[in-house]
């Protein structure tokens, strides 16, 4: 066993949501337990600029498809000059170059699979197959590569993404300033949103459901923000104009401190109808105490214990509109969720755990 681990991870995504923010996240608590850790990236993208304000070591490449030889001879290259044990691949495009790249040059290949959206069974489709090990961030995404893609159930793990408890703390928030920070009066019932802005979330169906709340219950007083940015951000101003919902509705784009958004929230949704794997900022609402409601989606339901939060259907509009009127006219039921929802996260999701997980894995297999 080699004691000094060196990682490379690759990543051809260009955007800035859970997955690349789970990357990075993990690149520093795996070189805080003595670990090394590298990033191979395309020029432009978002994670090249967060590692290196991380101060993690870049490689920029084309990554400029899943036959993009010239990306693939520079990744053995840098695999050789730096002595790296573990290739970790995170999207399509750079799993085909990563992965052959780790098996041309004899090192150990790694799959994170993020996504829930199945993986083509096609035998063509082999990259997943010739992995030493997969990583998957929730069980329903193992289970598919399993059933659909062949894997060894001995070779795969799930081990979804790992959050910062002490960050993530509601005690360490005051609830006035935090609420004072995003204009938030106090006798406003606020319903928020965290998620980037792109059609699988289903921005669209929540803010149906804002405009149903609103119609239905003409007497509260209540104030909807949605945080992140998006390919979808001007189609979702549009929609917010066409259901006269401007006077409600805040669109926050990037928020920077998730956890004082968090704690100036009373209900907190989740409408996503795909591509999850376990939701990091339904792993952050539950910690910092926030009455949630989230569909089904890919393995939000890893972090149901029947108690700590509404898990709807994702394809039931109704169940959606139903849950959320039921917790903004309910406020003794939203603090039986609150008082009832870190401490299964805490137990089952910290960071240490996740850290300790993968830690395991790169020593048995350098």
């Amino acid at each position: 066993m080699n004691d000094k681990v060196k990682v490379l991870h690759t990543e051809w995504s260009d955007g800035w949501g859970g997955q690349e923010i789970r990357i990075i996240g993990e690149m520093i608590a795996i070189r805080d337990t003595g670990l090394e850790v590298f990033l191979a990236c395309r020029s432009h993208s978002v994670i090249k600029q967060k590692a290196k304000e991380n101060n993690i070591k870049v490689f920029t490449l084309p990554f400029n498809g899943n036959s993009d030889l010239r990306t693939l001879f520079a990744l053995k290259k840098i695999i050789k000059k730096y002595d790296i044990n573990i290739v970790n691949t995170h999207s399509g495009k750079d799993t085909w170059v990563g992965g052959l790249a780790a098996k041309l040059s004899g090192v150990k290949f790694i799959r994170t699979r993020h996504l829930s959206n199945h993986i083509r069974s096609s035998r063509t489709n082999f990259i997943n197959e010739l992995a030493d090990y997969i990583f998957t961030t929730g069980e329903s995404v193992r289970m598919n590569m399993i059933r659909y893609n062949r894997i060894r159930p001995g070779k795969i793990q799930s081990i979804p993404t790992g959050i910062d408890t002490d960050v993530f703390n509601p005690d360490k928030y005051d609830i006035k300033q935090c609420r004072d920070k995003f204009h938030v009066e106090d006798n406003q019932i606020v319903i928020g949103i965290v998620a980037v802005l792109r059609r699988f979330k289903r921005h669209d169906r929540f803010l149906e459901m804002v405009s149903y709340i609103i119609n239905h219950n003409p007497d509260k007083n209540i104030r909807v923000l949605i945080a992140g940015d998006g390919p979808q951000k001007e189609k979702l101003s549009s929609m917010i104009d066409d259901l006269n919902l401007k006077d409600k509705v805040t669109m926050l784009g990037h928020v920077q401190n998730i956890p004082e958004l968090l704690k100036a929230l009373d209900i907190f949704v989740l409408t996503s109808d795909s591509g999850e794997g376990v939701p990091q900022s339904v792993m952050q609402a539950l910690l910092m105490k926030t009455a949630v409601v989230a569909t089904n989606s890919g393995s939000t339901g890893d972090l149901h214990n029947e108690e700590n939060f509404i898990l709807i259907d994702k394809e039931n509009k109704a169940h959606l509109d139903n849950a959320c009127n039921q917790l903004v006219n309910d406020k003794n039921l939203r603090k039986i969720y609150e008082e009832k929802s870190r401490h299964y996260v805490l137990d089952n999701f910290s960071k240490t755990i996740m850290t300790e997980k993968i830690v395991n894995v790169y020593r048995q297999l350098s």
